[in-house]
Order: structure tokens, then sequence, then C-alpha cells
């Protein structure tokens, strides 16, 4: 997808954080982008903002982790635009980060919903129409580090980002003979509101968690510490573009931690 302006993407989680960057860098390119998010009042503000910034943009509300809102949210985007072309299934929880013994099969699937189930909706919904329209496209699925360094043990974020990996190199192969291009983005520490992600938690999976409501756990501060000082999604975001346009499998974002995968 060397050429961008004209077409039309979807992107999921898109009312903040990397998400939000990446909505913005492919509207910057030309695209019509629709939004979608589970949080509606902050998702309408970002919709707004792209649109003051001149950019033919709209927004859905999206819960990734239910097929049905996936499958709903691509049938808007296809009668809002004729055709979608890109599809980011960004959208990605962090899940509390505590002892092992102590996370519940709600964090479980809750993390594993929404991380690992979200991009398999959204190539469930989406792929059918790629393949029919015959213009070609991209998947671009959000990951993390954590899908190729287990340094957070037993856990649902590592072992839903793993799966983000691994699902992706699969697809990678299957559909280039269409030329339909995924790329798999891996990002390290970054500034978004991913530690604040419980407050979106639906009440299938225990409901909503206040931001601190969690005991104190020195792991926990150490990440949060981290992200405040972590990467500007919108240099995320800027790499994403190119990698679309290389047909790239692969965004590391950090360097350094991208050596220890290839070590």
């Amino acid at each position: 997808m060397r050429d961008l302006a004209g077409k039309s993407a979807f992107v999921t989680g898109a009312a903040s954080g990397i998400g939000l960057a990446l909505a913005r860098a492919f509207a910057q390119q030309g695209m019509r982008v629709m939004l979608a998010d589970i949080e509606g009042g902050a998702l309408a503000e970002s919709v707004e903002a792209l649109r003051r910034e001149g950019h033919a943009v709209r927004g859905t509300v999206c819960d990734v982790a239910d097929a049905g809102s996936v499958d709903r949210a691509a049938r808007e985007s296809i009668a809002a635009f004729g055709k979608i072309h890109l599809v980011c299934n960004n959208a990605g929880v962090g899940g509390r980060t505590r002892d092992s013994g102590d996370i519940s099969l709600d964090d479980w699937r809750w993390v594993l919903d929404v991380n690992l189930m979200g991009i398999v909706h959204g190539v469930r919904a989406f792929l059918p129409h790629l393949r029919a329209h015959g213009e070609g496209g991209h998947f671009v699925n959000t990951a993390s580090m954590a899908g190729f360094l287990s340094g957070l043990g037993f856990s649902p974020y590592t072992a839903s980002k793993y799966a983000a990996v691994g699902v992706s190199e699969g697809l990678a192969g299957e559909l280039a003979p269409f030329g339909i291009g995924v790329t798999v983005l891996c990002p390290g520490w970054v500034r978004t509101r991913i530690t604040d992600s419980g407050r979106n938690r639906p009440a299938r999976y225990g409901g909503p968690e206040a931001a601190g409501a969690a005991a104190p756990n020195p792991i926990a501060e150490k990440v949060a510490e981290l992200v405040r000082n972590g990467l500007d999604p919108e240099a995320v975001a800027d790499r994403v573009v190119e990698a679309v346009r290389a047909n790239r499998l692969y965004v590391f974002t950090h360097p350094h931690m991208e050596k220890n995968v290839r070590d």
C-alpha cells in the first residue's frame, strides 16, 4: 500500500494514545479514517479534534471483545466509505500488575478477549471485504515487546501479546498472495493510558476499576513511571505509516529492546 491518499482506514482504540496517533497519521496521508473505541465521550472529542484539523474522519463506539460489535462497526465503516483498505487492530488493555497467584479468571478473559480476540474479530470482520474489492490492503495488529520478552511472568498481558505476534506472522504468509500486507506493531514504553485501562472494563469482566484502586505494588508503580516517560505516540504512528508503505512485518519502536529479540 504505497499509495494511501484517497483510501480508507479503520482504527480501534482510537480515542487516545497510539490509536489516536495512528488515526491522525493516516488521515494526514489523505486517508478517510473511521475511529473506533469503547469510550464514547473520548471518541467524540477525538473525532471532533481531527475534523478541526481538516481530516475526513468519523467515529463509532465499538467493543473489540464483542464480535458482534466489531461486525457492526465494519458494516458502518464500509457504508460510510465504500471500501476499507487498512485495518488497525490496535485496541488493548493492560490488566493489573499483581502476583501470579492473585490473577482472577476475569482478568485473564478480559485481557485475552481485548488484546487477542480483538485482533481475531477485526480480521474476521474485514478480511472478506478486502479480498472482495481486490485492491489490496493491510492489517496492522498492535502487539508489544511483551510479545517477545516474558519479563512479566505468568501474565495475561504477556500471553495475549505473544499470541498477537504469532497470529500476525501466520496471517502475513497467508495473505501475501492476495496483495494484503500485515504489520505487527511491537512498541516498548509509550505515553498512553494503558495503566488506566481498567476504567473501560465491562461489567461482564467485573466492571470498571478506578485508577490506583489496587493495593500498592512496586512493579505496577515502576511500569506506570516507565509509561509516563515513554515514547510519544506520534513517533510510533510515523513508523507504522512507513511500515505499511514498505510492507514490513515488524515495527520495533525501541532499538535496544529489538536487540534482545534478535540476539
